[in-house]
């Protein structure tokens, strides 16, 4: 499994959520890894219950079983346009004087690519980061990326910095983000629901990707619901076959059969529902085509309710160790 985790996904799908369930399924057997926010909406913090993440590096849960710690970062571009500065620069004091006088917020606006380099740069720095002993610091890192419209713009905007810097420590910065996003180390996961707009999205988004030369992982179906009728009664519904399920419907207790009667007044609705059930099966089975033609392994997690709380997210991550997730 890669160790960068890049997770994106249209608007709506989970991403921030199968994310968060993904860095606790990795994080097994002793397993470290560190979950990175870019977008400043602090959703991991929210989903895990705690405060909001700071711009350091904080333990937010233990794994199934509790061998394994997942950490949290919330990257800012601000700190970290500080951090390269003092890397690179060693301003010190001059880099918050910086700050005070606006310059940040000028330099990221005037290039803005510059601000998507120092978020991408954050995270690929702890991938590569060791400790004394020369180990790595954590197992995976896992992104909750931009959507899929901009996720790869996102990812490859360190090639246009890299061309517009010839030289120097921005054009090895960013050489090195490179380095990193389009090497093995990384996967590019793309989330998605099964209907029709997610799935073009998915589609569209993993073409531009390999179009980009970077890494495509796994499509990651979401909030899948689950079939409460087989083949035959979905069947029966699409045929609406009254006078049958009115005396199932006698049979079952809810009153007699005859027109007018209680299980006679029950199949209008029912059959209705139903025959929404199917057609939304019909549907879900088109989708699900249509992803089997992009030559993409997936997952599918299921719907869980309404509303995410972190008994939600160790059962998806549960589900996602069960689909061999890390192998």
């Amino acid at each position: 499994m890669s160790r960068l985790q890049v997770v994106s996904g249209k608007g709506g799908t989970g991403k921030t959520t199968v994310a968060a369930a993904l860095a606790l399924a990795l994080a097994r057997e002793g397993k470290r890894t560190l979950l990175v926010e870019v977008e400043g909406r602090q959703g991991i913090a929210q989903l895990f219950g705690t405060e909001a993440l700071p711009y350091e590096e904080r333990k937010i849960a233990v794994a199934p079983g509790g061998s394994g710690e997942v950490f949290a970062l919330a990257i800012d571009a601000e700190r970290a346009l500080l951090d390269y500065l003092q890397m690179f620069y060693k301003l010190g004091s001059a880099g918050r004087a910086l700050k005070k006088l606006g310059a940040i917020d000028f330099a990221t606006t005037i290039a803005p690519g510059l601000r998507d380099v120092l978020l991408t740069g954050k995270a690929c720095e702890a991938v590569r980061r060791k400790d004394r002993a020369g180990r790595f610091v954590y197992d995976h890192v896992i992104m909750d990326a931009p959507p899929t419209g901009r996720i790869t713009r996102f990812l490859n905007v360190n090639d246009e910095v890299a061309g517009l810097a010839r030289f120097g420590p921005i054009h090895n910065q960013a050489q090195a983000v490179m380095k990193v996003l389009k090497s093995p180390e990384t996967a590019v996961h793309l989330v998605t629901l099964l209907e029709e707009m997610p799935v073009q999205e998915t589609a569209d988004g993993i073409e531009e990707l390999r179009g980009a030369g970077l890494p495509v992982g796994r499509v990651i179906v979401n909030m899948v619901r689950p079939h409460h009728l087989d083949e035959d009664t979905l069947r029966a519904a699409a045929e609406e076959h009254r006078a049958g399920v009115a005396r199932a419907l006698s049979r079952a207790g809810l009153g007699g059969a005859r027109r007018g009667g209680l299980a006679e007044r029950l199949v209008e609705p029912l059959l209705a529902q139903a025959a929404e059930h199917a057609s939304r099966v019909e549907l879900e089975r088109e989708q699900r085509a249509v992803l089997g033609e992009l030559d993409v392994p997936t997952y599918e997690l299921p719907l869980l309710g309404a509303g995410m709380d972190l008994a939600g997210l160790y059962e998806l991550a549960k589900e996602l160790r069960k689909q061999s997730v890390g192998e």
